[in-house]
């Protein structure tokens, strides 16, 4: 994609060049382009090579000559559109020109488009509303408002949408706009509600309930996937009221509602029947509403837990009643142990295992964890088991082999000055056995710093193997060093400049293995 990208630019350049010596009289440089052959091709083929390119890029192709000009504004390369200039690099300076845009260049092709607060009008909604019919997708980004636009105006709101996403603020309240919007939401089937966790702190007493999550259910019969983010007012109570009204819901993430303790979710499941996914991390659910929940009776295949505070007893409660896993989150649960994982293993919950974390586990052994593999390894596609310092070279030169299967894994201890490690990780066996087992291998992270890891001259040759027998391969993160930078430059050379990442600004997961995934994606 890379290549592609720059080749259009170079060929872009070269127009341009063209362009400015003819213009100028200099028509002996023309001796240079006795044919610039890319003008030749059809519209068709040159629409679709600057599909290929980001917005921004457009901009700069548009100034090439007038047939460019007239491709790169193809409302057919602006379906998918994002305004918050944080993201994708755009900002449009005024609500005159997004009209003027909505209107020339956007238009019925629209499916998605974002918008930053400044750009969230009434005049900007009615024109959505009326000239992109099409328009499926939207996210509304109230994040950083200090203040909102009046709405008193506000008649229109684009009505076929199927997925909303609405980034909350600290401090506005949103009910005077949503107020005027309830009513076109009917056919929305996603709805994600951002919240402002990362910018709260635990001190804070003042908690305003800024959206009113009982009006939103009422208007949105439809409703498959509901994301609650971050919301620091989300409690028990909402989600009752949401369950009382969305009985088509699948999919409910929770992850980072401190203040969810599960009492309702015994009604969820009595409620919503064909709910099977449901993601907790870092919510303050409890042993004793969490007990309560008929989890034998549930759809419920796709389970996070991570980063919660149940006892060995409630897990072992919760886990050992739900019928079977496809997906399962139980980072950092310090009371998961051998027992629960054995049993649940000897009563086949695991038996359509794709995807699992268990990683900072501190009461599970090695032992146990070698046996899983053993049994269930060849059906993963999903494995996180780092911040282990036991598991070290020879745990995972065993049950390399065992993971045939395996798209994405992360291993390894960060810190490893803090959690003891007493040896030394020869990192080329451990390089050679993923090429060597896990041709389908798309995401791998080795989290040893680079005072564990240990590496020879001959390392070149076993990352040539990774990179030339695992294809699939998008990402390696490893711990910034030498060794990452010897691993770096040897992708480079192949021209794959993007695979090689460093943990101190990428963290892989394996949200992406959820069968819900897409709807779960939001900037």
């Amino acid at each position: 994609m890379d290549s592609f990208r720059n080749t259009i630019f170079e060929i872009a350049q070269d127009a341009s060049h063209v362009a400015s010596a003819t213009d100028t009289g200099t028509d002996h440089n023309m001796r240079q382009y006795p044919s610039i052959t890319i003008d030749k091709l059809p519209d068709k083929v040159l629409l679709h090579a600057f599909a290929f390119l980001k917005h921004q890029e457009l901009g700069k192709v548009a100034r090439v000559c007038k047939k460019w000009r007239m491709l790169a504004y193809d409302s057919r390369l602006w379906q998918v559109v994002s305004l918050r200039p944080e993201h994708s690099g755009l900002h449009i300076n005024s609500v005159e020109t997004l009209l003027a845009l909505i209107s020339v260049r956007f238009g019925s092709t629209l499916r998605y488009i974002e918008l930053p607060c400044e750009l969230v009008t009434a005049p900007i909604l009615h024109e959505l509303s009326n000239k992109c019919p099409n328009l499926k997708f939207m996210t509304l980004d109230f994040s950083n408002a200090m203040q909102l636009h009046d709405f008193n105006d506000l008649t229109a709101f684009p009505c076929n949408l199927k997925y909303l996403c609405i980034c909350l603020s600290e401090v506005i309240f949103l009910e005077g706009f949503m107020r005027r919007i309830y009513s076109c939401l009917s056919s929305l089937e996603v709805l994600h509600l951002i919240g402002t966790f990362e910018m709260s702190s635990e001190g804070e007493e003042d908690i305003y309930e800024v959206i009113n999550i009982g009006k939103i259910k009422s208007h949105t019969p439809n409703l498959r996937v509901v994301n609650m983010y971050g919301i620091t007012f989300i409690d028990d109570s909402h989600i009752e009221l949401l369950t009382s009204n969305c009985i088509h819901l699948e999919t409910l993430a929770l992850n980072f509602c401190l203040r969810v303790k599960g009492s309702s979710f015994k009604t969820l499941i009595q409620r919503c029947k064909k709910l099977k996914t449901l993601l907790l991390q870092h919510t303050g659910v409890e042993d004793q509403y969490m007990m309560n929940v008929p989890w034998e009776t549930s759809q419920i295949h796709e389970l996070d837990l991570t980063s919660t505070e149940l006892s060995s007893e409630g897990l072992e409660n919760i886990l050992l009643r739900i019928p079977f896993f496809t997906f399962l989150g139980l980072g950092y649960c310090e009371f998961f142990m051998d027992k629960t994982l054995t049993e649940m293993a000897n009563k086949g919950k695991f038996n359509k295992l794709m995807a699992l974390d268990i990683s900072y586990t501190n009461a599970l052994s090695e032992n146990a964890i070698y046996n899983f593999l053993q049994s269930n390894g060849g059906n993963l596609k999903g494995l996180i088991l780092c911040g282990k310092p036991k598991l070290t070279e020879n745990f995972w030169l065993n049950v390399i082999s065992f993971l045939k299967n395996i798209r994405i894994c992360v291993l390894g201890t960060a810190d490893g000055w803090f959690l003891k490690l007493s040896t030394k990780v020869h990192i080329d066996q451990i390089i050679e056995d993923f090429a060597k087992n896990c041709p389908r291998l798309e995401r791998l992270e080795i989290q040893w710093d680079p005072d564990t890891i240990r590496y020879s001259d001959k390392s070149n040759k076993f990352v040539d193997h990774i990179r030339l027998r695992c294809p699939h391969l998008k990402s390696f993160t490893l711990s910034d060093g030498e060794y990452y930078e010897m691993v770096k430059s040897n992708f480079e050379r192949a021209d794959r400049y993007k695979v090689v990442r460093t943990t101190t600004n990428y963290c892989t997961t394996i949200v992406s293995l959820l069968s819900c995934y897409k709807d779960l994606l939001f900037n």
